[in-house]
């Protein structure tokens, strides 16, 4: 037998390991017996509310007490002219209750559960030296979490809002609509790791697992791949073949490599122009140490599409495009079923106005990894340069639903229904991604998209003059004030922003100069940007379905320039 430390609670079945109530480990044996001196008492029934755990009985016939003599299975009164055949019906009774309870709570499977939150683990350093690794080793769980097919798994992107913030399993779960949350606490003392887990099935509140692993930082690998197994043991968690090899992969045996790819990750979510440094110095790093990693090529690719337009470094764009095609193609001859790999090559297709091949590579990244939202949502942007708005619509709302907690995506699907032209609809997305956190940039963009889209030029002018005052937030900006003054025939201070893009390198995007031409009238302006921006292989491509081209729809140049761009009319 085993007994509960803290509820008491006895258990008969000897396999168990933890307490059904509480998830505390079963000692074995009664935690109060005293050398087996004690006497057995018959359970013969119980006054235990229904689920309750079954207790002592006695039997209330008179004022004797019906006792088990040590070693014997009769039942002996302690009085004489006691009828023992009175006894055969409660203890009949007794084992039909007791069968039906234990066959209850131990035959009958738990619901299954289908969906799970792995939350960023607690830093408990302090340091933001070490935010890489309790983010890191979060993120590694998830992505392997994905590749069960039947395991709805809450992306990083879904639960990084949690990070720092007091854990209430059933308030996250109720949010992310996910039967289990694991969350996780990891210590750093030089070389020596201190990773502690727990699992819990949100629907009960009981733990289902816990562990503590005591590691040194070169197993982090290792830890990380145990986790995983150890969940997929105690969901009970059926793996076709293909799932278990995906579990099985191991992207890298390197354990510095890995350690490099991760502070890389940590840097390119925060998406500053010295954070883009940081990820692509630590991608080439990891590289370095094992150039078979397919994960840091995707990496460093995507790393190199985010600086595109930039000007953050000192070679061209069309360098940058080649770096970061370079390293995506390198990425999937190391590992041809790696979506995050043919993602990043339909994106550096896409910029190389090669629209076939890079459909090509986005739909092979959805058929290998159908739940990867950021292989849907790349797709749906790409969708928009080519025309086809509704499929666009579509792809970016699967996005959306595999990770309902991302701003940028949100956001980007109220841009969705803009290009589709259904601008109201899209105006009041854009209002409800902003509104979920004003200071995110993408929102104030697309809310101020929205507002050039509905010809709201006031509201336009006042969302932007309240906003940072930083670089990226006004370059990313200056393109709907400009068209919002232009609009409202405030001509002198239009041109004033148009000068910053013939002075500032950091404005060089000719497209944007483009439309504030179109709204002046300035055609002939309008057209000489466009150009430029061509010949530097700018990103033209939503010109097509842009609302803020209207103006310069009409022109046969505008159709011409389509032509060229390999984009139907």
């Amino acid at each position: 037998m085993k007994r509960c430390p803290e509820c008491r609670r006895d258990y008969y079945d000897d396999t168990l390991l933890y307490c059904l109530d509480d998830g505390n480990p079963l000692l074995e044996g009664p935690a109060t017996a005293s050398g087996g001196d004690e006497p057995a008492t018959a359970i013969l029934h119980s006054t235990a509310a229904p689920g309750e755990a079954p207790t002592r009985a006695q039997i209330q016939i008179t004022d004797q007490t019906a006792i088990l003599p040590k070693g014997t299975g009769d039942i002996v009164p302690k009085a004489r002219g006691f009828d023992k055949r009175l006894l055969f019906a409660p203890l009949a009774l007794a084992v039909i209750v007791l069968g039906g309870f234990f066959g209850y709570r131990y035959i009958t499977p738990a619901k299954q559960i289908n969906s799970i939150a792995v939350m960023p683990f607690e830093n408990r350093n302090s340091d933001a030296d070490t935010d890489y690794l309790s983010d890191g080793l979060a993120e590694s769980v998830i992505f392997r979490l994905t590749q069960i097919p039947d395991l709805r798994v809450s992306p990083t992107s879904s639960v990084m809002r949690y990070k720092g913030k007091e854990t209430d399993v059933a308030k996250i779960a109720s949010e992310l609509g996910v039967d289990a949350v694991m969350t996780g606490r990891l210590t750093k003392r030089g070389d020596n790791l201190n990773i502690t887990v727990e699992l819990v099935d949100a629907r009960t509140n009981k733990s289902l697992w816990g562990e503590q692993y005591e590691r040194k930082l070169s197993e982090l690998l290792t830890t990380q791949r145990e986790i995983v197994a150890e969940i997929v043991s105690k969901l009970q968690l059926k793996l076709s073949g293909e799932s278990e090899q995906k579990l099985a992969k191991k992207y890298t045996n390197n354990d510095e490599a890995y350690q490099l790819y991760l502070r890389g990750q940590y840097h390119l979510t925060k998406r500053s122009k010295d954070d883009i440094y940081k990820a692509i110095d630590y991608y080439e790093q990891s590289i370095k140490l094992d150039p078979n990693f397919a994960l840091a090529y995707a990496g460093l690719s995507y790393a190199y599409q985010l600086d595109v337009g930039n000007s953050y470094f000192s070679f061209s764009m069309e360098e940058g495009l080649k770096r970061a095609k370079d390293a995506a193609v390198r990425a999937a001859e190391i590992d041809p079923n790696l979506a995050e790999a043919r993602t990043v090559i339909g994106i550096s297709l896409s910029k190389e106005l090669k629209w076939t091949e890079a459909e090509r590579e986005y739909r092979k990244a959805i058929e290998i990894d159908p739940k990867n939202a950021g292989s849907h949502y790349q797709y749906g942007i790409f969708l928009q340069y080519y025309g086809r708005t509704g499929d666009s619509i579509r792809e970016i709302k699967t996005a959306v639903e595999l990770d309902p907690q991302s701003l940028i995506m949100q956001a980007n699907l109220a841009g969705a229904y803009l290009f589709d032209r259904q601008s109201e609809l899209g105006l009041d997305l854009a209002k409800k991604a902003f509104d979920l956190d004003p200071n995110f940039s993408s929102g104030r963009f697309w809310l101020a998209y929205a507002y050039c889209a509905n010809k709201k030029y006031a509201e336009t002018i006042e969302l932007i003059d309240a906003a940072p005052r930083d670089e990226v937030s006004q370059r990313l900006l200056a393109r709907f004030r400009g068209y919002a003054l232009a609009k409202s025939g405030r001509r002198s201070e239009a041109e004033s922003i148009l000068a910053k893009y013939s002075s500032d390198p950091t404005f060089s995007d000719s497209s944007n100069a483009a439309t504030i031409y179109g709204a002046l009238g300035d055609k002939n302006k309008a057209f000489a940007a466009l150009e430029k921006g061509f010949a530097a292989k700018e990103q033209l491509s939503r010109m097509k379905v842009d609302p803020l081209f209207d103006d310069l729809r009409d022109d046969p140049r505008f159709k011409e320039l389509l032509k060229r761009m390999n984009l139907p009319e």
